[in-house]
């Protein structure tokens, strides 16, 4: 069984790359998500656990689907 933690940790493994393929920084991410910038940076530290609302704002920011981000997960 995967504990929280791991499950953070590739959740923001999976949000970083994704953020590195389009090009652009947790800042510019944190823009197109209105979300804030520290934000982004501590979800893909696996220090935050994310809504179900910010991972959907953060897919559209991506241009890409929650499903995307959560496989492999």
């Amino acid at each position: 069984m995967i504990d929280n933690k791991d499950i953070l940790k590739k959740f923001g493994e999976q949000i970083r790359q994704l953020r590195l393929e389009k090009g652009i920084s947790q800042e510019e991410l944190a823009s197109r998500a209105n979300l804030h910038r520290t934000y982004i940076g501590m979800i893909e530290r696996a220090e935050k656990n994310i809504t179900l609302i910010n991972i959907a704002k953060i897919s559209q920011a991506l241009e890409t689907s929650i499903s995307k981000i959560c496989n492999g997960i």
